[in-house]
């Protein structure tokens, strides 16, 4: 199956709740929420608060992508605020299988993030125990960047690993998902993908009509 998770870091923060509710009617079924800390990356975003207030408002999974340093300290937090999926940095972890059993401890879905010039090998001992990997496809800190094409191989030597197990582990991808890049991505094998700009940029509903109406072209 395949999953549209519009990034709210694009949207327009007057009217995020209406347009949240917009991006639920078009079909989208995830929500992706990049915390930043402007350590780990140079912006700040947002943080619990944030989270927490517009749970209130939908039903959608709440994807939440810490850009944050030694996220082992939020992860009891994040969780409280509403996150249904928690996603570290490889980068950002010292100990990398703590963080984790932290994120699975607390109840959520774990994801590790790699930027695009970290290798996939660096997550050879933890493949088994994530829930989802999400590939980076541009450089993170930044929303409106063009897409890193070196990051398909990415994806299709995760796609290959988990077949190969027998896994149904999720292949996210973040960073220039738009209608150009979409159909490479899932060819190569990933199946959540997370747009910014080409959701919320202009009319949100339509705008995840169209990437549903990809995605059956696939699911056929």
């Amino acid at each position: 199956m395949y999953i549209l998770a519009p990034s709210v870091l694009a949207a327009d923060f007057g009217k995020l709740a209406e347009d949240t509710a917009k991006a639920r009617e078009g079909g989208a079924r995830y929500l992706h929420l990049d915390v930043m800390d402007g350590a780990f990356v140079p912006s700040i975003s947002f943080g619990m608060p944030v989270i927490a207030s517009l749970r209130g408002y939908t039903d959608l999974v709440f994807d939440v992508h810490m850009m944050v340093e030694d996220p082992g300290r939020y992860v009891e937090s994040i969780r409280k605020a509403g996150a249904d999926i928690i996603t570290v940095h490889q980068e950002a972890c010292t100990h990398l299988d703590r963080v984790i059993g932290q994120i699975k401890a607390s109840g959520a879905k774990a994801g590790v993030a790699l930027n695009p010039a970290t290798p996939v090998s660096t997550l050879e001992c933890v493949l088994d125990q994530v829930d989802m990997v999400l590939v980076m496809s541009v450089n993170p800190g930044f929303g409106g960047q063009k897409f890193i094409p070196y990051t398909l191989d990415k994806v299709r030597a995760l796609r290959q690993y988990f077949d190969g197990k027998g896994l149904s582990t999720d292949i996210q991808v973040d960073g220039g998902v738009n209608r150009d890049t979409i159909r490479p991505l899932i060819e190569a094998g990933a199946n959540v993908l997370v747009a910014g700009s080409a959701v919320f940029g202009g009319d949100v509903k339509a705008n995840v009509e169209t990437f549903m109406n990809i995605f059956k072209e696939y699911e056929r």
